[in-house]
């Protein structure tokens, strides 16, 4: 049968039914409303771009929020482009209104201030997500739409009330669901905007102080829910904004799993979250190794190891115990061990090692000027000070600048200093960390080399300050002297010209692009939020990597203790508030929304032989394929048959450390992974190599279990005979 194709709507020949003009009518005019809106606002959009990256940048508060304003305005832009009329997710009538309420991705308001579209983060949209049977929300009625290349390809209507049966064709209230979970995946995650469920919205839309965990197995959309939950409080809190410092950092478990989500948040017209993993937090991580001594990895783990970062920076802390006479072009002046000792409490806590040194001086300069008597200006004095090389060069001795590669580097190297920071270890794990090489850096030491840096602070940071306070010194006194000559001209010293004289006036003159960049790290924080997707693998220690950067401990925290690949005995709450956590609410989801039912009847007995509490989801479709069994040299003709038979979706080899040398990976469709790097990902087809060889005890278990539940559609598992 021909496509029914009117307008908008572009329906299979079998859905005839719905292309009546009394269900779609009202729907093609809103929508011819929409595309004219969109055209005038796109075309006004570009040209307020234009304007504002035409206008000169400003200095100061001016150019960050000229920034600012670009920033949004290009935002909103590349949406508004990207996406068009499928902006739009569905509509809602609602009991108090028949007017139908429509959902978008991005709010929309014609010139008469006719709301066209309703931003799906506003509370008037949550109906259209939230709405059950059992808790209808005040909804007669709900309509989603599939949009395919910018057409709507079909429709799918459930009513809530009797009187919601008028105008309807199509009433399943999982139908538009169901059919998008058997679509086919990509090398991207899916747009799944438009079918967020009533259990997910609720986990979305909750409020973002303390902790709250996600907790849900394979295919319950923990990572949907994590995305969306971001952009969602973005919208919603505005201690989250984009002009409050930080915003919100998102955390995935590895690079694949980023680039795999990465269409997500612009998506959903949201740029202003941050997304690395764990190892994108340290310089070293790119490179660093897994550790090949699982004892090595458990002890370096501990939230204790990361403790002795504090004592290892503490023995380059300790103030000189002996006094000195120095010699200044005034007097002699006696410099103390009570002295040195005020001088080195001076630091506010807190302050990093190597930013509080140039505040001792400051405080050694300050005690002896108040014994010397003299009345000259500090900066002289101190310039005075340091003709004599004997107090600069004990502060150095006693407070010397650090790298944290350098202290990391020692505590692996140096037996003594290890035993002196960690005295609780027995001499064999002392042993066991040692190492030849200091900067043979792995994954365990990354927590380590964060707190360090953390601890410590920039070693040249003294030095930028220096340079940024000379340049702003050497801008104001050429403004001043601009300044001084404009109000000479100014013969009647009346008019605008007399607000020259104020300070605060004079400082909002200076250009602060001009300045030395301090060249703040964009992943040091503190963020406002963080959100953490895999959690359950997260050490004590990688924990502490990222309580710093969240001060006001706002977490959301997605994982499944299922899937930890090392044992996750703990509740939720018990490994939280071990690790400093507290305000913990925990959402438990346990639906399986991805993985067939034939897919999880074999799935479940894995995990519930090493975790029988652990939280398996009911899957709420069968897909019709069992779970294929057979030999290692089945997998090239397997894979040729299903790259022939399906023109679209992917698949994936897991478990095969030699796939493409015989096969010669057959297509882009086809990847091969580790079980470990499969985690937060999904394929049409998925196919186990061995998984007995996986590993044996929890981390066996979990790896085979993991692997099993990324399929969609189709599972095999193939053995070595």
């Amino acid at each position: 049968m021909e496509p029914m194709t009117t307008g908008v709507f572009d329906l299979p020949g079998r859905l005839a039914a719905k292309a009546a003009p009394s269900l779609i009518s009202d729907d093609e005019q809103h929508f011819a409303a929409i595309a004219e809106t969109l055209e005038r606002t796109i075309a006004e959009l570009s040209d307020r771009l234009d304007v504002e990256l035409r206008a000169p940048g400003g200095i100061g508060r001016a150019a960050m929020d000229r920034d600012l304003e670009v920033h949004r305005l290009d935002t909103r832009l590349r949406t508004l482009n990207r996406f068009g009329l499928d902006l739009c997710l569905g509509h809602i009538v609602r009991a108090e209104d028949p007017e139908p309420l429509y959902i978008g991705r991005l709010g929309l308001t014609d010139d008469e201030g006719r709301r066209l579209l309703i931003d799906w983060r506003s509370p008037a949209a949550e109906p259209f997500f939230g709405a059950t049977h059992a808790n209808p929300m005040g909804l007669v009625s709900r309509r989603r739409y599939r949009w395919t290349a910018g057409r709507i390809g079909d429709y799918w209507d459930e009513v809530f009330t009797a009187d919601g049966l008028e105008g309807h064709a199509a009433l399943d209230d999982h139908s538009a669901f169901i059919a998008e979970l058997g679509g086919s995946r990509s090398s991207r995650m899916r747009d799944v905007l438009a079918t967020i469920q009533a259990d997910q919205d609720a986990v979305i839309r909750a409020g973002s102080r303390g902790a709250l965990v996600v907790d849900g197995g394979p295919g319950t959309g923990k990572t949907v829910v994590a995305l969306h939950r971001s952009a969602y409080l973005l919208y919603s809190d505005p201690r989250l904004g984009h002009r409050r410092a930080g915003g919100v950092l998102f955390v995935g478990p590895h690079q694949p799993y980023l680039s795999y989500v990465a269409d997500i948040l612009p998506g959903l017209g949201e740029e202003g979250v941050r997304t690395c993993t764990l190892r994108d937090l340290v310089p070293q991580g790119a490179g660093a190794v897994v550790e090949s001594d699982p004892e090595v990895a458990r002890l370096k783990s501990s939230a204790e190891m990361v403790g002795a970062i504090e004592a290892a920076v503490a023995i380059y802390e300790e103030p000189p115990t002996e006094g000195m006479t120095i010699t200044t072009p005034w007097s002699g002046i006696r410099l103390t061990a009570d002295d040195w000792a005020e001088a080195f409490a001076a630091p506010e806590p807190g302050t990093p090692h190597n930013e509080a040194r140039a505040r001792i001086w400051k405080a050694l300069v300050e005690i002896l000027m108040d014994r010397s008597g003299t009345d000259v200006p500090p900066e002289q004095f101190s310039r005075a000070l340091r003709q004599d090389r004997e107090p600069a060069d004990t502060l150095r001795r006693a407070w010397p600048l650090i790298e944290a590669t350098d202290l990391v580097g020692d505590l692996w190297t140096v037996p003594a200093y290890l035993r002196l920071c960690a005295p609780w270890l027995s001499p064999d794990e002392a042993r066991r960390l040692r190492r030849e090489v200091p900067d043979a850096w792995t994954v365990s030491d990354l927590p380590l080399l964060d707190a360090a840096r953390q601890r410590l602070g920039d070693p040249h940071a003294a030095r930028h300050r220096r340079r940024r306070e000379a340049a702003l010194a050497a801008q104001r006194e050429r403004m001043a002297g601009v300044i001084d000559n404009v109000i000479a001209s100014d013969h009647d010293g009346e008019g605008a010209v007399t607000m020259l004289h104020g300070q605060d006036l004079r400082d909002s003159l200076i250009d602060e692009s001009e300045l030395p960049d301090l060249e703040p790290e964009s992943l040091a924080g503190p963020f406002a939020h963080i959100v953490v997707d895999e959690a359950q693998e997260l050490t004590d220690a990688e924990w502490r990597m990222l309580l710093p950067r969240c001060p006001s401990r706002s977490f959301t925290i997605v994982g499944d203790r299922a899937q930890a690949r090392h044992g996750f005995t703990e509740t939720w709450r018990e490994r939280l508030e071990r690790i400093g956590l507290h305000r913990i609410e925990v959402a438990s989801l346990g639906i399986n929304y991805r993985t067939p039912e034939e897919v999880m009847a074999e799935a479940e007995p894995v995990i519930r032989a090493v975790l029988p509490d652990a939280n398996v989801p009911t899957s709420i479709r069968r897909g019709g394929v069992p779970v294929l069994h057979g030999s290692v040299g089945e997998l090239d003709s397997i894979l040729a048959d299903w790259l022939a038979e399906h023109t679209e979706g992917t698949a994936c080899v897991i478990g095969d450390a030699d796939f493409g040398t015989g096969f010669r990976a057959p297509s882009s469709r086809v990847r091969s992974l580790t079980p470990e790097l499969v985690k937060g990902l999904e394929f049409d087809l998925v196919v186990l190599i061995d998984p007995e060889g996986y590993g044996t005890g929890v981390e066996g278990a979990v790896d085979h279990y993991v692997s099993m539940t990324r399929a969609t559609r189709q599972l095999v598992v193939l053995t070595t005979p």
